[in-house]
């Protein structure tokens, strides 16, 4: 198996390393595009707009990984069958369960792949993208705004001043804020300064009004002030890094061993839960997604047995598993015997591909069920068939 399982290797890892490239930059661009404001409204260059976008791709990685090795396994399943290969080995004497073996060493360097994602870099992706974008809307505030624009921060984030001093001191200050349905903000003031420490980024506004109209009330409430700080890490829900991370942006071990003290912790243990199990069970994909690919492709066939109805069979149960994985995380937030469902999906997804494999059970639908769909393929065929 040493030749073979080499040919194996280089052909499976390498056809993954196209799809997950490929899908990753599809996806990140669609996800980036969403940011373009960074370009536009905020006036970033483009190497920032990247920075900033492409922290994300550890955490597409982390989903799209086991996807994009089934079907890499698929594809070095379909060419060994095309090419008449499983058969020739099979009659040399490799069973199935021997070929397997030869996809173990690349499903261990998915699975490491999507641990160490999981646990370290999707997390630390998170905070670095909370801690830029908190940068960024600084710089906004200091050097894009310019006095007499309406300059939108964020959606739902509206900034204007009068005028800037030679000091950086801001003159006539506005600020709306209409992020919440429930609630609008506006902010008045008549001096702004910039301060930035440990803590953050804060406007310290002087001599204003704060003026709150709630949804369902007529009359808006004013609060009048001499000195008020406005924190500029809230926008976008990104908060300064040394004191208070999201659920999502915790390290697999803070997950595992959190400080009681976690605010976090208290008013949200069911997310708190249902992330930890999820990250724990990430690397466990890509092992359940090659054995539910080679259970169903990998057994040797003749010509005349098709394998698009066996290839079907094992995207729908790769699809199955993976949906109830994350039904089980939404529904294990508020009932935590939910958060079981995905341990026994994925353990009888990998038992039972496994006692497929090594029995050498090939895996077709009824006959029934191929005849119908032969059937419907030729009507459809004579149905359009050009004359």
């Amino acid at each position: 198996m040493g030749s073979i399982g080499h040919y194996i290797f280089r052909t499976t890892f390498g056809a993954f390393l196209v799809i997950l490239i490929s899908l990753t930059a599809v996806i990140w661009i669609t996800q980036a595009l969403r940011d373009i404001d960074l370009l536009t409204n905020q006036g970033q260059s483009f190497f920032v707009f990247v920075g900033i976008t492409g922290l994300i791709i550890p955490l597409l990685v982390l989903v799209i990984a086991p996807i994009a090795l089934f079907i890499a396994a698929t594809h070095t399943l379909n060419k060994l069958s095309t090419d008449s290969e499983i058969i020739v080995m099979n009659a040399a004497g490799i069973s199935p369960w021997l070929l397997f073996r030869a996809f173990v060493p690349v499903t261990i360097v998915v699975s490491l792949l999507v641990a160490a994602t999981s646990a370290y870099f999707a997390p630390k992706g998170l905070r670095m993208l909370r801690d830029w974008l908190t940068a960024v809307r600084a710089n906004v505030v200091s050097s894009v705004v310019q006095p007499g624009r309406f300059v939108t921060i964020e959606s739902g984030v509206t900034m204007h001043i009068r005028a800037r001093l030679p000091s950086g001191q801001l003159l006539g200050v506005f600020l709306d804020d209409r992020r919440s349905p429930e609630e609008r903000v506006t902010t008045l003031a008549d001096v702004g300064d910039l301060l930035e420490n440990e803590s953050g980024t804060f406007l310290i506004l002087r001599s204003g009004t704060v003026q709150r109209y709630q949804a369902g009330r007529r009359d808006p409430s004013f609060v009048v002030f001499d000195r008020y700080a406005l924190d500029l890490s809230g926008f976008g829900n990104t908060g300064p890094a040394a004191v208070k991370y999201s659920i999502r942006e915790r390290y697999l071990w803070q997950l595992i061993w959190p400080d009681p003290a976690d605010p976090w912790l208290s008013e949200q243990p069911g997310q708190f839960r249902a992330e930890m199990h999820d990250r724990l069970l990430a690397p466990l994909y890509p092992i359940a997604f090659i054995v539910i690919a080679f259970a169903y492709l990998g057994q040797p066939r003749t010509t005349r047995q098709s394998r698009t109805t066996s290839l079907v069979g094992a995207l729908g149960v790769m699809a199955l598993v993976r949906l109830l994985g994350f039904v089980s995380g939404v529904m294990g937030v508020h009932v935590a015997a939910f958060l079981a469902l995905q341990y026994v999906v994925i353990a009888a997804a990998i038992g039972g591909g496994l006692y497929v494999i090594y029995r050498g059970i090939i895996i077709e639908p009824p006959a029934f069920v191929t005849n119908g769909i032969g059937l419907l393929t030729e009507r459809l065929m004579r149905r359009f068939a050009t004359p």
